[in-house]
């Protein structure tokens, strides 16, 4: 489906095109590949760069922070021209998705500066620091704790499933600093630079890609962070929280709508579960749209991440049942190859259907979302 708004989007439409165009990097130009969710290598760091000066990194955005002020309907003309190219803007995708937009929502001027922008222009990268053992999808029931001492903060914990955090030079970490605080209070947000003394990263191999480290386990001791790296009010870091968790869920649906797009084209149109397939991508398009108007109760954002795992799951899971044996068989690439496009990346059916249970459990689970949709969508008591 494509939006058509008039010719100014049109006009907008075809001026990113020609961007791409002209800009884009070669199958020759883009390599080597990306070893995790925050390495970026020097090639995809210069296109990152170039888009962001170009206002093409995040149009909707002022030209300081990569973007041209484009209006709602020129912002889904981008993504849906992206899409459509089924190329990447940036390999460091919870570093502008998630990280960099939190600090543009809740940190300073001199925040924005030393961290948002550097993260924006591809100069340095970052990770989430938010699931703990024992506290993944109830964020309220984290552990790690930080003592402020003078103007600096004293941390110890530890975090899991930490995307990308061995690679990354900055973690966005959610902390108890008020223990005797109720469960939603007394949580803070600091930036903590991996290479500070204390911080230890554990890269470790995932059931589907054992040879692609992406999570991590995070350990924390004795870490001194300087109090100008408190993201937001001190002991009010559940709205941080919560505004982190809607910029990780924004960037999720729009994820699963790619996914998806890859499912109806590779999947057998055959079946009768493709009609499905297809039915729900439209739905989550349409969901989103309305989502990315920025004037909707973030609670509905659980509908969409809901929505688009589960039916990525679904779709996966009948493609590799359809396919059989053949599901096992990784598919040929060919061509030389081109890091810049997602169908590099293709896997076979069953590393696919294997891939989609981190989509029910990334940004908060299933079960965690049910309950969302359940209380603050629907209305329904607890």
């Amino acid at each position: 489906m494509k939006l058509d708004s008039g010719s100014e989007v049109e006009e907008f439409r075809a001026e990113f095109a020609a961007f791409l165009d002209a800009h884009l990097p070669t199958p020759d130009e883009a390599g080597p590949a990306s070893r995790s969710s925050a390495d970026v290598p020097a090639w995809a760091r210069r296109w990152q760069r170039t888009l962001f000066d170009a206002g093409w990194l995040l149009p909707g955005k002022p030209p300081e922070y990569g973007g041209r002020n484009a209006t709602l309907p020129q912002q889904l003309a981008h993504l849906e021209e992206l899409s459509r190219r089924r190329i990447y803007h940036s390999f460091n995708p919870q570093g502008i998705g998630i990280v960099a937009a939190s600090i543009l929502t809740f940190g300073t001027e001199e925040q924005k500066k030393r961290w948002a922008v550097p993260l924006l222009r591809s100069e340095i990268t970052a990770a989430l620091g938010m699931s703990e053992p024992g506290a993944g999808s109830d964020l309220a029931g984290l552990r790690t704790r930080a003592v402020l001492d003078g103007d600096q903060f004293v941390v110890n914990g530890q975090k899991v499933w930490t995307s990308g955090a061995h690679d990354a030079d900055v973690l966005l970490t959610f902390v108890r600093s008020d223990p005797a605080a109720p469960k939603h209070k007394g949580i803070s947000v600091l930036l903590i630079p991996t290479d500070t003394e204390g911080v230890v990263r554990r890269p470790f191999a995932s059931m589907a890609a054992q040879d692609d480290l992406d999570f991590n386990e995070v350990f924390f001791t004795d870490v001194r962070v300087p109090r100008e790296n408190l993201v937001g009010p001190l002991n009010k870091g559940w709205s941080v929280a919560h505004g982190s968790l809607g910029h990780e869920r924004t960037m999720l649906w729009l994820s699963f709508a790619e996914r998806l797009d890859d499912l109806i084209r590779d999947a057998p149109s055959d079946e009768e579960w493709y009609a499905t397939l297809l039915m729900d991508a439209q739905a989550l398009r349409l969901l989103g749209y309305r989502q990315l108007g920025g004037d909707r109760d973030p609670a509905e954002l659980s509908v969409l991440k809901l929505l688009g795992s589960e039916a990525i799951q679904v779709a996966s899971l009948n493609a590799l049942e359809d396919r059989g044996p053949e599901g096992l068989v990784h598919p040929e690439v060919t061509g030389p190859p081109n890091h810049m496009s997602i169908d590099h990346f293709i896997s076979s059916w069953f590393e696919r259907y294997a891939r989609s249970f981190a989509g029910t459990i990334a940004g908060g689970t299933s079960e965690i979302q049910r309950n969302i949709i359940a209380e603050r969508v629907l209305g329904l008591p607890r």
